[in-house]
């Protein structure tokens, strides 16, 4: 019975990784509409302002997902990304999200990030920050917030901003927790904590993709 039993879960496994795989195969086939942008290094966004569009190889697909959700649902607001987002099934986001994922640079430093400066160190403690989005800000502590260290500061910056606004119909992002952790912050802290995210090492990265495919 015990060996019937190995077998049964080892086939499972076998199965499981299949899945996966074919996943990540499948999501390849669908990011026609995500190269234009994300898969051109240093490419940069125009609204709501200039920035370097983020980096997305080797984020987590949970997040990923979340946050292609969210734009589909429109609270996150920025009309590319909902219009990208509202084409495609739930089959669609998980397949991609799955692609992206599997992109991951080698693991971050194990002994955590460059010491920050004491005032940008009192910003990240007043936000909490590393609650949520982990030590090193590229082991979050649920699979639904974001990989940060690395990520471009000008992005992080918009995105953080993005947060505090209200009532605009093209901008804005509904999320009640980072709302209230970033509406306490004045605009130039925000940009000291995303330099130094920015700077710190991380998994994401921009894949270049092929003019041809």
């Amino acid at each position: 019975m015990k060996k019937l039993l190995q077998i049964s879960l080892a086939a499972l496994a076998l199965i499981a990784g299949s899945v996966q795989a074919q996943d990540v195969a499948n999501g390849e086939k669908k990011i026609a509409m995500c190269i234009g942008c994300h898969g051109i290094p240093g490419y940069q966004a125009s609204f709501p302002e200039v920035h370097k569009v983020p980096m997305i190889a080797g984020q987590g697909a949970k997040y990923i997902s979340a946050a292609l959700n969210a734009y589909a649902k429109g609270e996150r607001k920025h009309p590319t990304m909902r219009g990208i987002a509202q084409s495609l099934t739930e089959q669609d986001i998980a397949d991609v999200s799955a692609y992206y994922e599997q992109q991951a640079k080698a693991p971050a430093p194990a002994e955590g990030p460059a010491a920050a400066s004491t005032d940008v160190a009192k910003l990240l403690e007043k936000g909490a920050c590393a609650s949520c989005h982990g030590a090193n800000f590229s082991k979050p502590v649920d699979g639904a917030y974001p990989k940060l260290a690395g990520q471009h500061a000008d992005y992080l910056y918009v995105a953080l901003k993005a947060y505090q606004t209200e009532g605009n119909p093209m901008v804005g992002r509904g999320n009640a927790i980072m709302a209230g952790q970033v509406k306490q912050f004045k605009h130039e802290e925000l940009k000291a904590i995303a330099k130094y995210i920015a700077s710190l090492p991380g998994e994401l990265r921009t894949v270049p993709q092929a003019k041809m495919r």
